[in-house]
This record gives C-alpha cells, sequence and structure tokens, in this order.
C-alpha cells in the first residue's frame, strides 16, 4: 500500500506564513549588493534561526564578508541527498527610481518591495522553512536535506556555489538540487504554466580586437581601429547567428503549444521549423519578449557589451578592442561558437576567449517533473509544467560539476500579466504576498515528498 505524503495540520499554516513574512522581510532590509555582497550577517540572521529550531549549520567564508551558510538535516541515507539553494547577494538598485526603499521591505498593495524579493531572498526563506517544519514535526527523512545559502552569485559565483563545489563538496553534494530560475507562474490563453529550468546556456565571453595605423585626429583614416571594430559590433548587434533545435527547447516549445487552442499550438511549433522560425518570432509571436526568450533557446547569442578605443580626442589609436557577451546551447563547443561569430564579423580580427563553461543539463523526462506537476496541480488545478532552458547563469553551473541534477524551482504565484523576469534585475522589484506563501506550501510538499518517500 502506497504510503501517505507527509503534511503538517491545516490549522498551522497560517501561523507558519506569518512567521515566514517576519524573516523574509528582515532578510530582504540586510543590503547585500554585489558588488561588496558582505553577505556575512545575512548568513548569521539565518544562523540564529536555525539554532533557536536546533538546526545544525555552518557558515563558511571563501573571503572576509563573503560568508556561505550550510545547514543540513540528516535522514537514514536510503536516498541521496536533495540541497536547496539560494543565493544571498542582489544586484545594485538605483534608489532614486523606486517607490519604496529597495531595502526597506514594505508590504503595500499586497507586495512585499525590495532588491531580492524575487531573486532570490525568497527562496532562502522558503528553503530554511522547510527545514523548520521537518525538524519541528521530527518527520523521518529517507535522505539528508541540505540548505546552501551563498554568495556570489550575481558575479558568477566563484565566492559562492563554486567556491563550496571545489572546496567543500561533500558538504553540497546531491542528487537532486533545486534553486532558480522556475516555478514562477505565466498565465497564457487561460492556462497557467510553471516554467522550471532543465537547462542553462554555457557562456562563452570574448575579447575582439583590431588594429589600425595611428595618426591624427584631423586626417581622414579609412582603415581605423575604432571603424573596424565598430563594423564588428554593428554586425552582431544586428545579424543573427544560425538556428540550432535542441531537445530542452524542443520539450519547452512541444509543451506550451500542446496546451494553446488551435491554431495558436500549431503556429508556436513552427518554431521549431529552421525555415519558418525566425519569421514565427519576428512576425507572429505577439509578446515580444517571449519572442526573445525563444529565440535565445534556439540559438547561440553574441551581444557586444563593452568597447574601449583612444585616449585623447585628436590622436587615432592604434587599436580598439570590443569585449561579447557569448552564450551557447547545449550540445555547442567553444569552437562551434568561435566559427559562428567569426562567420558574423568576417576577417580581420583578434579573438581572445576570456572565459568559457559548457551548457548544463537536466534530463527532460526526469520523474521529480511529475512531482513537480502533481504538488503543483493539489494547489492550481491549472498548473502545467514546462521544462525550459534559461539564457541566463545560475548556481546550477558550478553544482553540476558534482554530478548533482539541477531543477530551477522556486515557486511563486503571480499575477496575471505580472513579468518578473523585468524586476528581478529592475526598478521596484516585488513579490506578491499570496504569491510567496504560494511558493511555501508548495516547496515544502515537494521536499517532504522527496525526503520522506511519499
Amino acid at each position: 500500500m502506497a504510503k501517505e505524503p507527509f503534511s503538517i495540520p491545516e490549522s498551522e499554516w497560517k501561523a507558519v506564513f506569518d512567521e515566514a513574512l517576519e524573516y523574509f522581510r528582515n532578510l530582504l532590509r540586510f543590503d547585500t549588493t554585489n558588488p561588496p555582497g558582505n553577505e556575512r550577517e545575512a548568513c548569521e540572521y539565518l544562523g540564529k534561526i536555525l539554532e533557536k529550531e536546533k538546526i545544525g549549520f555552518e557558515i563558511l567564508e571563501s573571503a572576509p564578508g563573503r560568508a556561505n551558510l550550510v545547514s543540513r538535516l540528516r535522514g537514514d541515507g536510503s536516498l541521496p541527498p536533495l540541497l536547496l539553494n539560494a543565493h544571498l547577494d542582489v544586484v545594485p538598485a538605483e534608489k532614486t527610481y523606486w517607490t519604496h526603499d529597495p531595502f526597506g521591505a514594505v508590504v503595500e498593495d499586497g507586495f512585499l518591495w525590495g532588491r531580492g524579493a524575487l531573486d532570490m531572498k525568497h527562496m532562502a526563506v522558503m528553503s530554511m522553512m522547510s527545514l523548520i517544519l521537518l525538524r519541528r514535526h521530527e518527520a523521518g527523512l529517507k535522505r539528508d536535506l541540505i540548505f546552501a545559502a551563498v554568495a556570489d552569485e550575481e558575479t558568477g559565483g566563484r565566492l559562492g556555489s563554486g567556491w563550496l563545489a571545489d572546496h567543500h563538496p561533500d558538504k553540497v553534494r546531491a542528487e537532486y538540487a533545486l534553486g532558480e530560475i522556475g516555478g514562477f507562474s505565466r498565465i497564457a490563453n487561460g492556462k497557467t504554466f510553471y516554467p522550471v529550468q532543465i537547462a542553462e546556456k554555457g557562456i562563452c565571453w570574448l575579447r575582439l580586437k583590431a588594429k589600425g595605423t595611428p595618426g591624427h585626429g584631423s586626417l581622414p583614416n579609412w582603415e581605423g581601429a575604432v571603424g573596424k571594430i565598430g563594423k564588428a559590433a554593428h554586425r552582431l548587434g544586428s545579424e543573427r547567428l544560425p538556428f540550432h533545435c535542441t531537445p530542452q527547447a524542443a520539450v519547452f516549445i512541444e509543451t506550451m503549444a500542446a496546451h494553446q487552442p488551435f491554431p495558436k499550438g500549431l503556429v508556436l511549433r513552427q518554431a521549431l521549423n529552421r525555415h519558418l522560425s525566425q519569421w514565427i518570432l519576428d512576425k507572429v509571436v505577439p509578446d515580444k519578449g517571449l519572442a526573445r526568450m525563444l529565440y535565445a533557446t534556439l540559438h547561440n547569442t553574441a551581444n557586444p557589451t563593452i568597447l574601449r578605443a583612444g585616449e585623447k580626442v585628436n590622436v587615432l589609436p592604434s587599436e580598439a578592442v570590443l569585449q561579447v557577451d557569448g552564450r551557447v546551447l547545449p550540445g555547442q563547443t567553444q569552437e562551434d561558437f568561435l566559427r559562428e561569430v567569426q562567420g558574423v564579423i568576417g576577417d580581420g580580427y583578434e579573438i581572445e576567449v576570456l572565459e568559457f563553461q559548457s551548457a548544463t543539463s537536466a534530463p527532460p523526462d526526469d520523474p521529480i517533473l511529475r512531482a513537480m506537476a502533481d504538488i503543483l496541480g493539489r494547489h492550481d488545478p491549472s498548473a502545467v509544467v514546462v521544462p525550459n532552458m534559461v539564457p541566463g547563469f545560475t548556481d546550477a553551473k558550478h553544482y553540476s560539476r558534482l554530478g548533482t541534477r539541477c531543477f530551477g524551482f522556486s515557486p511563486v504565484k503571480l499575477p496575471e500579466g505580472f513579468s518578473f523576469i523585468d524586476l528581478m534585475h529592475g526598478h521596484d522589484e516585488r513579490i506578491p504576498v499570496e504569491g510567496f506563501f504560494f511558493g511555501i506550501r508548495v516547496l515544502f510538499d515537494l521536499v517532504a515528498h522527496l525526503c520522506t518517500g511519499g
């Protein structure tokens, strides 16, 4: 007979929500803007809560003030560990453009406002509450449950998850890791989709150098270094790299299309057609943000980001430099990407690879996705889980090096039309309070299922 999933009494949830909201607001008030980060005080705050609950933890510093908290609830070892991960650092906030103080943790109009509300201190609190509730109710765990609140994700994670993976791998090694980006609801044509990150693109950051004849600024120079580098920047900024249909992109688009009415679903599927894809994304998909995201899942991208040349206005420099943010699909190598860039910019440039990291991917048919769908369905009967690939960087890059299967799942139910991706690094970052409470229950139910064998 199947074991009933572990749960806590319905009467307790109101008090749990109030407690979690207090922790969340206090955590948002720590200014962990990176740089410089200064995550130590935030880690100490979380540590005091865990200590009160008699849950063990360690605070591990990778550099002065750059702290990582790791906590573990022990199971019986019959299953390998589960890791819940959240980064504590946040991107800078331009206070003058905000409705409320970005570190004031104001609750207004049903939202909690603050830098890090979505990216991603909510996950730190939801994860910690999962540990606390399982500890309070003395749930019998079949696997260790690890909670990591880490530094430095916003600048690459080298002092956070990367440092832990390199220097303390046994403290964070797990079968599964749950982190960002995924679990945020998106409503389309009456269906509520919950994208779950199964993959993220790799990184290939480049430095292009053009050389030219130096001289006086008063004389024309049609082969100058600045003009050459400008051509490369223009071409990369306006031309498209080749189409690639990966399994990760296919499962996302096919799942979305299967839940759209005719003919919208049929049209969306054509984004996977090499010959029609660009026309569909440019002319047919009405949501241009979605179109850009779909494009990024079907192409390597190379965005010019930094230009440097010259020191005086009246001197033609002998060289000019362009830095390029390249993102690489699963299955694509550094050499593949360089060939595509070379095909766009042409000859005459020195190309230096500043950093390369391969794409990461978990299986799109992993049984954990079925568990997510089942549990989301209990709380939102209209939920559709969509395996997704994200173009950006997360801590999954580092944990996957340990053999961990990483999924972006930090669930929040959002109002229709609410664009979390625009607010994560934008002005007035905020999270719906009721959506946060929804996420606490969903994440707890999933963690309880995975750890107790329900």
